[in-house]
C-alpha cells in the first residue's frame, strides 16, 4: 500500500507529494520519507542530511538557495507546523523551463511536500508565525558550493503573497539574475 500520492508539477522533475495519513481515534501515522516509493518521483540517492528550520515571523522569506555541481542537491521539503508558500526556481541550463518558477502551499493541514530536483534554487515565505519545515537532502552541505539568487529579483517576477517582513542579511545581498547567467550544468 502506497503512503504517498505523487503529482507532476508544471516544471519537469518538480513533484508534489501528498502523504497519506493512516489514523483512527488514537491519532495517525504519516510516513515522511520512503526511498523505495519516492524513487518513482526521481529520488535515487541516499539521504545525506535531514534539516529542520524554524521561522518565527509571518512574512519572512528565506532563499532562494542552491548548491553548485557536483554538490547540487535534490530536496524534499515538508511543513510540520504552520504554513508556507514554497518556491522552486529552475536554473538548469539545458531546461526548456530555465528561470521559470513554481510555488505550492505546504502546511501542517494539507500534509503535502515538494520534491525539488538538482538544478533548482529554493525559497519560501512563512504565511503564519511559528513555522517548522523539515528538509531531506541527497547531497552534503558544502559551504564553498552554496549560492543564491535574490528573492526580490524583478527579472524573476516572483510575487510573494505577503509583504516581506524579514529577510536575513545574507539573503538581502544575494545577486539578481544577470543576462550572462547561464544556469547550472548538471
Amino acid at each position: 500500500m502506497s503512503r504517498f500520492k505523487i503529482f507532476d508539477l508544471p516544471i519537469p522533475g518538480l513533484k508534489l507529494i501528498e502523504r497519506i495519513k493512516l489514523g483512527d481515534n488514537r491519532g495517525f501515522l504519516s510516513r515522511l520519507f520512503c526511498a523505495e516509493e519516492l524513487s518513482t518521483a526521481g529520488w535515487r540517492k541516499p539521504i545525506f542530511q535531514i534539516n529542520l528550520t524554524y521561522t518565527s515571523r509571518k512574512g519572512t522569506v528565506r532563499g532562494l538557495h542552491f548548491q553548485h555541481p557536483p554538490y547540487a542537491e535534490m530536496k524534499m521539503i515538508l511543513c510540520l507546523r504552520g504554513k508556507v508558500w514554497d518556491v522552486a526556481l529552475d536554473i538548469r541550463s539545458s531546461s526548456l523551463t530555465f528561470l521559470k518558477w513554481h510555488a505550492e502551499i505546504l502546511s501542517e493541514e494539507n500534509n503535502r511536500a515538494i520534491l525539488i530536483p538538482e538544478g533548482f534554487a529554493h525559497g519560501f515565505q512563512a504565511l503564519t508565525d511559528d513555522v517548522e519545515l523539515i528538509y531531506f537532502h541527497n547531497a552534503p552541505y558544502v559551504p564553498d558550493a552554496e549560492d543564491g539568487i535574490s528573492p526580490c529579483d524583478p527579472n524573476l517576477g516572483i510575487t510573494w503573497p505577503l509583504p516581506i517582513s524579514e529577510l536575513s542579511s545574507r539573503d538581502a545581498t544575494l545577486p539578481t539574475i544577470e543576462r550572462t547567467f547561464t544556469g547550472l550544468v548538471l
